[in-house]
């Protein structure tokens, strides 16, 4: 699908809004994918807030049941049909052996009232993804990544993958969070003292 967006001749830029038309029933996952993977890398600080916020939309719909949507500012985002098609060009060798790993499978979890609950994982996981914990990003992106692919070809081995590394991110998440909670009492304790 991407390989025919990008040879399309009849247009010049390629938007997020024309992708998520392409995708059609598929949109959820590619968009998750799309904003959820550059967070799997280290970045710059403030970036896992810019890409976040599209994932809590994202999931949040998704959580409702509904079709995918996203603001105005997000949607008009678009790139030059000649760099999409280096980009996709790049990327087929990758999702080529990707999509060689994704097969239908374990049906229970790819389906309707599914995708809702894992809509809602992936809402606290987009949640957790916007706080600002040094290098707390990664781990709810690859979680979010797994599902996603899952989602994409309805392969519910990826997702029970996702669903494994949510549970380690959000562990190490509280755990942080309960460290930090801990580490401010005793201060302000010790300073009252």
């Amino acid at each position: 699908m991407l390989e025919e967006v990008a040879a399309d001749t009849n247009r010049d830029r390629v938007s997020v809004s024309d992708l998520v038309k392409v995708m059609d029933a598929r949109a959820f996952g590619a968009l998750l994918l799309l904003f959820a993977l550059p967070n799997v890398l280290p970045m710059p600080p403030g970036t896992s807030g810019i890409l976040g916020l599209p994932l809590v939309y994202l999931s949040a719909q998704m959580m409702l049941g509904q079709s995918p949507w996203l603001p105005r500012f997000i949607a008009s985002r678009s790139v030059a049909r000649g760099d999409f098609a280096g980009l996709v060009a790049r990327a087929s060798p990758l999702l080529g052996r990707a999509e060689r790993m994704l097969k239908p499978r374990l049906a229970p979890l790819t389906a309707p009232a599914a995708e809702r609950v894992l809509g809602a994982l992936c809402l606290v996981l987009s949640i957790v993804l916007l706080l600002p914990i040094p290098l707390g990003n990664m781990l709810p992106a690859v979680a979010i990544c797994g599902i996603a692919m899952g989602i994409l070809e309805r392969d519910g081995l990826w997702i029970a993958f996702g669903l494994a590394v949510a549970l380690l991110s959000l562990v190490i998440v509280w755990s942080v969070l309960y460290a930090l909670a801990g580490a401010a009492f005793f201060l302000f304790t010790r300073a009252f003292a």
